[in-house]
């Protein structure tokens, strides 16, 4: 008897940010073979590359700085090769972040900024249900009414990008992405490792789509 599909490789990007292991974890419980490291040459071989990201932007893309991982993510994505980034790791990708007055320069993958949400309870945290892109390949087989485990303060509020890229939208007062899909790169403001059994299908559909 035959397998009928190898174990997908992926890589948690490590550069003094993220929930690691639990990302670990939750990508290794969808079936994943999962390495939670800052080589670039593991990060440029995997099937798939998780960055992960918590707390101020300015403080992750120091961080992404002392391991060279903006090239890492811009060399994955120019060669078609699959990127996720979660919370803050989905922040990083756009073209900027403004904190505190501070405007901090991010990845540049997406151009557009994120900003504070204007809304009466800072930060956003518990959860929220989302509109999911029609087509979506994260979202793929789960109810309109599932909900996602968000913690934040910013988001990118706008999308500047492609058109065809898939838009999925959440509301804490005022309307945000909540994630992206934008050829090999997707993103989600939520934290998938930490939304039980709906944030396992958008792992494991990412995962399968390898």
């Amino acid at each position: 008897m035959t397998s009928t599909s190898r174990t997908k490789s992926v890589v948690v990007l490590d550069y003094g940010s993220g929930n690691l292991r639990s990302a670990q974890r939750a990508l290794q419980r969808v079936g994943a073979s999962v390495e939670v490291t800052s080589d670039a040459g593991a990060a440029a071989a995997a099937d798939g590359l998780v960055v992960p990201g918590v707390g101020a932007f300015e403080a992750c893309m120091n961080g992404l700085g002392r391991i060279g991982g903006r090239r890492i993510i811009a060399d994955r994505v120019a060669g078609g090769r699959p990127v996720l980034g979660v919370c803050v790791g989905m922040q990083i990708l756009f073209a900027r972040g403004i904190e505190f007055g501070v405007q901090t320069q991010g990845c540049g993958q997406w151009p557009g900024e994120v900003t504070r949400l204007r809304a009466p309870v800072i930060p956003h945290m518990g959860w929220n249900v989302v509109d999911a892109a029609p087509g979506s390949v994260l979202f793929k087989g789960l109810d309109a009414d599932a909900r996602f485990y968000f913690v934040h303060s910013y988001a990118a509020q706008r999308w500047e990008g492609a058109p065809e890229a898939m838009l999925t939208w959440a509301t804490h007062r005022v309307p945000f992405l909540a994630a992206v899909e934008d050829g090999a790169l997707s993103a989600t403001q939520f934290h998938p490792e930490k939304s039980g059994d709906a944030g396992a299908a958008v792992l494991s559909n990412w995962v399968e789509a390898l």
